[in-house]
């Protein structure tokens, strides 16, 4: 079993006057996750220089999976970048919410939305969307083993000191450095997580079931645990499992597959059978947490994109997507402004904050929903979701998977 620790924000100091500076005129983006590498490959679409650094000694995505929904799937669009996304990975046709025991709760309009929007919602693996991201950015200055212990604003632009001595200034800086980020750290000083009361098991697997439709998503909704099987194509799928527990376990968490099984005794077979076809070396265990919403996310010409910027739950499969809409926002306001990077990321800043704090907020409303463990409530949130109307739904998801530019 897994369990991939995050990495402590190592201090920050002041750039020594003696210390070699490698100057450029590029933007550094400090992290090459889903945001990073997304925000490097809008740049140089804007004609914009662009050196990435990543704290990690090589590129090793989590064997996850995730999905890059309508919305970040146009923003991609609105710049000329197509990913092919849907022979990597596959297009959602069919999304059902369902009890423990595969009892259907409600089948989500989410095809329909998409048809009606002309663009689709895709599941890939980690490993896939990161793949497509770097042929993107092929020729982009990557360095890696490059982990940051502070930045310094400065009369023509930032310098970024790492752990191993060197410092490089550009003209600006991206913090894209994901849920611990060191950018963050000295933009807003120390912070605590919030809980979310639950630990996430992830895996991806060779499966299929006669019954499971391609494009399947199944969301099982039990008391204080949930599982969700999805198709990302090529005969695999990305499942994923949840269990309410205490903080201190789940952030810690030593347990084995035994408990895993166990946790879903009695579900639906397709949900008890991925388990057991898993290899338990495959099965990431991580906390689910996400931090209060930071209304400034940087200074002068150095902002933030991504989690590291508005980090969420996952209850709504957008922390890809909204990375990805940042990058594009980003790229459109710098390229709009090349010549005042300050003035460009606060205007990207205006126009981000409420898009992300809305979906930030409704995340992790939604959690709170789908982990109740008391019967009363969980049988009045069943029974409310099986009341409500098409038209309604529809409405929710094309507000999320509507690209707002």
């Amino acid at each position: 079993m897994t369990t991939p620790e995050h990495d402590a924000v190592p201090e920050h100091d002041a750039v020594p006057e003696h210390e070699a500076v490698e100057h450029t005129s590029d933007v550094i983006i400090v992290g090459a996750g889903i945001g990073g590498l997304t925000a490097a490959a809008a740049l140089r679409r804007a004609g914009i220089g662009v050196r990435v650094y990543e704290r990690a000694t090589s590129l090793r995505p989590a064997g996850s999976g995730l999905s890059v929904m309508s919305n970040a799937v146009s923003a991609l669009a609105s710049i000329g970048i197509d990913l092919h996304l849907d022979k990597r990975g596959q297009t959602i046709e069919v999304f059902h919410v369902l009890d423990e025991t595969g009892g259907l709760i409600q089948e989500q309009p989410l095809k329909a939305v998409t048809d009606r929007l002309g663009v689709p919602s895709v599941c890939v693996t980690r490993a896939d969307l990161q793949a497509a991201l770097l042929e993107e950015t092929d020729g982009v200055p990557l360095f890696l083993g490059k982990a940051v212990a502070g930045y310094t604003v400065e009369a023509d632009g930032a310098s970024v000191r790492f752990d191993d001595g060197t410092v490089v200034h550009g003209r600006a800086v991206v913090g894209a450095d994901g849920f611990n980020s060191a950018i963050r750290r000295q933009v807003a000083g120390p912070e605590e997580s919030t809980d979310s009361g639950y630990v996430c098991w992830l895996a991806v697997v060779p499966f299929a079931r006669p019954h499971l439709p391609a494009g399947y998503v199944g969301h099982y909704w039990g008391s204080g645990r949930r599982v969700g099987l999805i198709d990302v194509g090529h005969g695999r799928y990305y499942w994923w499992g949840t269990m309410n527990m205490p903080a201190e376990r789940s952030r810690h968490w030593t347990g084995d597959k035994e408990e895993i099984l166990l946790a879903y005794d009695g579900w639906a077979d397709e949900v008890c059978d991925i388990i057991r076809e898993t290899p338990e070396e495959a099965i990431l265990a991580v906390p689910s947490h996400d931090r209060p919403f930071l209304e400034h996310w940087g200074e002068g010409p150095v902002t933030l994109l991504g989690d590291a910027a508005h980090p969420m739950l996952t209850s709504l499969g957008q922390g890809s997507a909204m990375a990805i809409e940042d990058a594009v926002v980003l790229s459109d306001c710098l390229a709009a402004s090349p010549d005042d990077p300050a003035a460009a990321f606060r205007a990207y800043e205006d126009q981000r904050r409420e898009r992300t704090r809305t979906v930030v907020a409704a995340s992790r409303s939604v959690s709170e929903t789908e982990q109740l463990e008391d019967p009363e409530e969980r049988r009045q949130r069943d029974e409310g979701l099986r009341a409500a109307d098409e038209p309604f739904l529809a409405g929710q998801l094309e507000s999320l998977l509507r690209w707002p530019a």
